[in-house]
């Protein structure tokens, strides 16, 4: 499995020479790079097919892979939203994605498909029916371009476990759609190795994240081996599955010393791929 750290594990403002470099440095095999507004570091919705190839050109000259592309934007451009201009521009955000994951080779674009909100008319079989609506309309592109639309599980109280999860992608009739895992992100209410059993050959790219269950809420991710996540139980469940691919990290940096996070993290991700200390 490849080592892989999200740009936002960096101090904002980093630039992208920046964020390969110490990368490079710390030892990943890859940078997941997110898609920003306009005027964000790096990807954005206003980004070139030029300006993006320059961008790979960068990421190459530090021996550093691009394996997947993610965005936060769909948290307040959701493809479950009652209002039809919310969804569209939901819709154009994947887009972006796509396209510029073509232009950079990136096989694996991240999409949070829907939000269940207690008010208003975003209940659950509402943001399942019409996420499942928007992302079929978005299967032609993705097929076309040959990147697959991988659909994380977070914290918005949807898709609760992993069978629903694999009947949503399923019932999508597409091998371009398939999961984004989050590993931290389950723990709370689930265990990850059986979420991995589960969604087996579905699961396109993976995040790692820990979490203390003591806590139980935002402030319980941790770094990687500080939380309650069975890293052994974890390894297995991916080599069972065949799962070859990247393990991101999505951490927040440390305060005191920003840019040590990418470094404590790599060795971090050495253990949890190799199994043992390093």
């Amino acid at each position: 499995m490849l080592k892989g750290i999200n740009q936002w594990c960096f101090p904002d403002g980093t630039s992208l020479e920046d964020v390969f470099g110490y990368s490079s440095k710390a030892g990943f095999d890859a940078v997941e790079l997110n898609l920003y507004s306009p005027g964000g570091i790096g990807l954005t919705l206003d980004t070139t097919a030029s300006e993006a190839e320059k961008i790979k050109k960068m990421a190459d000259s530090f021996g550093i892979q691009l394996r997947s592309l993610s965005s936060g934007l769909m948290w307040e451009n959701s493809l479950s939203a009652e209002e039809e201009s919310v969804r569209s521009k939901g819709r154009k955000i994947v887009e972006k994605q796509i396209e510029l994951a073509s232009v950079l080779g990136i096989d694996t674009v991240l999409c949070v498909p829907a939000f269940v909100k207690k008010e208003g008319a975003n209940s659950y079989d509402a943001a399942y029916r019409r996420s499942q609506e928007e992302l079929a309309k978005l299967v032609p592109l993705a097929e076309e371009h040959q990147v697959h639309i991988g659909i994380e599980n977070v914290w918005n109280k949807f898709l609760m476990s992993p069978l629903e999860m694999a009947r949503y992608i399923d019932e999508l009739g597409s091998s371009y759609v398939g999961a984004y895992f989050d590993v931290g992100n389950v723990l709370n209410f689930g265990y990850p190795e059986q979420w991995i059993r589960i969604l087996g050959q579905r699961i396109r790219k993976v995040h790692v994240k820990d979490f203390k269950t003591s806590v139980g809420n935002i402030n319980g991710f941790v770094p990687l081996l500080a939380g309650d996540v069975d890293w052994p139980e974890v390894r297995k469940a991916l080599q069972e599955i065949g799962y070859t691919d990247t393990l991101t990290a999505e951490l927040n940096w440390y305060a005191a010393s920003p840019y040590q996070t990418a470094y404590d993290t790599a060795r971090h991700l050495d253990i949890i791929i190799g199994g043992n200390a390093q």
